[in-house]
């Protein structure tokens, strides 16, 4: 069969395109070989096409020579699986309290389903990603997380979370191994300590945690908002490790985003930069890493 002559259209159609990839040259050079580790959750877990748009940014990531590791989480539905079973739930100071039974069911959702599902996502979609829980090689030693509640004029209260944790420590040879074999590592938020106890951890606190224990080159957290917003209510594109603090400290960090930038900090100490990144906007991984501009907020050292 013949080729076909390209119509005019059609050239100056594809010459756009061929300088696009042009221009992302000196991006994909910065970024060979390096890795970076995405904390995947919020709509674009669940928006059919934004799904797709996740696998196809990651997968093309490996493909160019960069090594994306993914952290997920998972709350919406461990919530529904719980209302399912009818196991109640109580939550102090944002965490979820969980007992052994809720442990149980949160280790049925987030390492047998939603871990699987995006594993099965990439897969579909041309990628070879390999789901992992804290578990398979004591990737994530955990410890239990201690919360303390300021009182006035009183000692502080202690509250037990039941088996909610934090990170003390990474096993990177897991990754590295899973990396260097030219598959995608998919992990989920649940670690384990010395004793064989499981327990529920933050996902962002994670993905921190992971990126700080790989040097990684980025971190990237997918959230449901724009990134964070000045008391004017306009987008915050780049700021300093210490203006970060300093907007927690002000007021301008509030809700769910003081946690998130507070994981963005720790992970500074090892990464070069971390991004808060809108995960509603179509391809908004590969906008970040190979545009000038980039979106949402980055946290850079001072």
């Amino acid at each position: 069969m013949k080729k076909q002559p390209i119509s005019e259209r059609d050239m100056k159609r594809y010459q756009m395109q061929a300088k696009g990839i042009i221009e992302t040259l000196p991006y994909i050079s910065e970024f060979f070989g390096k890795t970076v580790v995405i904390k995947y959750g919020g709509n674009a877990m669940i928006d059919e096409n934004l799904k797709k748009a996740f696998a196809l940014n990651v997968i093309l990531l490996k493909y160019i020579g960069v090594n994306p590791v993914i952290v997920h989480g998972g709350g919406p539905q461990i919530g529904e699986m719980l209302e399912a079973l009818k196991i109640p739930t109580q939550f102090r100071q944002g965490y979820r309290i969980t007992d052994d039974a809720t442990m149980d069911v949160v280790e049925m959702v987030l390492v047998g389903k939603v871990n699987k599902q995006i594993v099965n996502l990439i897969n579909l979609h041309g990628g070879r990603a390999v789901g992992l829980s804290g578990k398979d090689g004591m990737l994530i030693k955990a410890e239990p997380k201690e919360l303390a509640i300021q009182k006035e004029h009183a000692a502080p209260e202690i509250i037990d979370l039941g088996k909610v944790g934090e990170v003390a420590e990474v096993n990177v040879d897991v990754i590295r191994s899973i990396e260097q074999s030219g598959f995608i590592p998919v992990i989920a938020p649940v670690g384990v300590d010395d004793k064989g106890n499981t327990y529920n951890i933050n996902a962002d606190s994670v993905a921190g945690a992971v990126a700080a224990a790989l040097k990684a080159k980025r971190l990237h957290l997918l959230t449901d908002v724009a990134g964070l917003l000045d008391k004017d209510g306009e987008l915050i594109t780049s700021m300093t490790r210490t203006e970060a603090f300093d907007a927690i400290d002000d007021g301008t960090a509030t809700g769910g985003m003081i946690p998130k930038i507070r994981c963005c900090l720790e992970a500074l100490e090892y990464v070069e930069k971390a991004h808060i990144i809108d995960g509603r906007v179509e391809n908004c991984i590969l906008l970040e890493m190979f545009t000038r501009s980039g979106i949402g907020t980055e946290i850079v050292p001072d």
